[in-house]
């Protein structure tokens, strides 16, 4: 075992915190007592998020719909323990954010997962959405960009699917859009909210850790129709505090700097995720669909699998293996794709080099099958 292993299992990256941010927020701190914010967060925050999502879909977006939260896992468990009946399904194509199911079954649902195939580049077609539908789905949730995948479901391919939706009235959509500004496309990430919603069934939820650089702040929010986002902010009054003010002024910060931070943050990136791409192509045996969104690639590791045992159990025995050799990653069974590992390039270049080559060495000395 290594003495250091090198993390690339990490969610978080190794970003500072925004300057912007850290002004607004020691401003409020040094002007004296602090105010506690109203429980769905402050009128200046929900206002500038709404804004944000009216300038980019054309649609009445209003501040009341927009519920300030502690992290977007609160966003999501809010929503699930509003929306969700006991027994009630969550459609969930896959592979996805291993921490979905938990947060599923806690608000007293069931996760039902849709396979997505890596050999068509994750589509995620009508068809197969209009076939899991059944009778006790209450929500269709999907991340854009796809966490682990990187998969960027374009405007048509939304469109596509939310016209199979919107002949379930009673259906929910929700978009997790966490890594929206984290995206080497040349389209934008379209947002849940840019699509007709005649029958208020589209949610939106996103925060600041991941495209703008607030790491360890805890500010999440989600976007609903004005009843439901009431409701879950009734559930958060009766659970837990406001988001702390200094923390609501710091993400209200880089709301309004988010071009200048997103520039930044892509150009940091960018030579990393060379760096992950070129080290993965170089690797014998593995292959990787080329991330367009997130820090993160999802390698197909299968090649290396023990054959004729449990698939989840070989795919743990190859992150042992991987880990042994000193680097940290995310076991893809947790996402849905045993064999797979999920890797971060938001870590520094030096790091990331030196991941790469104990992987390699890793990989050199055991069999392939």
């Amino acid at each position: 075992m290594h003495s250091a292993v090198i993390s690339l299992a990490s969610g978080y990256g190794y970003f500072p915190t925004p300057t912007v941010a850290v002004e607004a927020a020691t401003r409020l701190i040094q002007g004296g007592q602090l105010s506690v914010s109203p429980i769905e967060g402050l009128p200046a925050l929900r206002e500038a998020l709404a804004s944000t999502y009216r300038r980019s879909s054309g649609y009445g977006v209003s501040p009341q719909q927009v519920v300030v939260t502690p992290g977007g896992k609160a966003a999501l468990f809010a929503l699930f323990k509003t929306l969700l009946r006991p027994g009630d399904e969550v459609l969930v194509p896959t592979p996805v954010w291993f921490g979905f199911k938990s947060l599923i079954e806690q608000a007293g649902g069931n996760m039902r997962p849709l396979p997505l195939n890596s050999t068509d580049d994750y589509a995620l077609t009508p068809a197969a959405v209009k076939a899991a539908i059944g009778p006790r789905t209450r929500i269709l949730l999907f991340s854009n960009p796809n966490n682990p995948t990187g998969r960027i479901y374009k405007h048509a391919e939304v469109e596509a699917i939310l016209d199979v939706t919107r002949q379930h009235p009673n259906l929910m959509v929700i978009s997790d859009e966490i890594y929206d500004l984290v995206s080497f496309s040349t389209e934008p990430v379209p947002s849940l909210l840019e699509f007709a919603d005649p029958h208020a069934q589209h949610v939106v939820v996103n925060g600041f850790s991941k495209s703008l650089a607030l790491v360890g702040w805890g500010v999440g929010y989600l976007v609903a129709p004005t009843a439901v986002a009431q409701v879950c902010a009734a559930w958060q009054f009766s659970t837990a505090a406001a988001v702390p003010t200094p923390n609501q002024h710091a993400a209200l910060a880089v709301t309004k700097a988010s071009a200048s931070i997103t520039r930044e943050l892509l150009a940091q990136l960018a030579t990393t995720r060379n760096i992950l791409l070129d080290g993965l192509a170089d690797l014998p045996n593995v292959h990787c669909h080329i991330p367009e969104g997130t820090y993160y690639a999802f390698p197909d590791f299968t090649a290396y699998l023990t054959p004729r045992i449990d698939p989840i159990i070989a795919s743990a025995s190859l992150v042992t293996r991987l880990r042994k050799a000193g680097v940290d990653v995310v076991d893809g069974a947790s996402c849905g794709a045993p064999g797979f590992v999920r890797l971060s390039y938001a870590v520094p270049e030096e790091a990331l080099r030196e991941a790469l080559r104990r992987i390699r060495k890793a990989l050199a000395s055991a069999p392939v099958f």
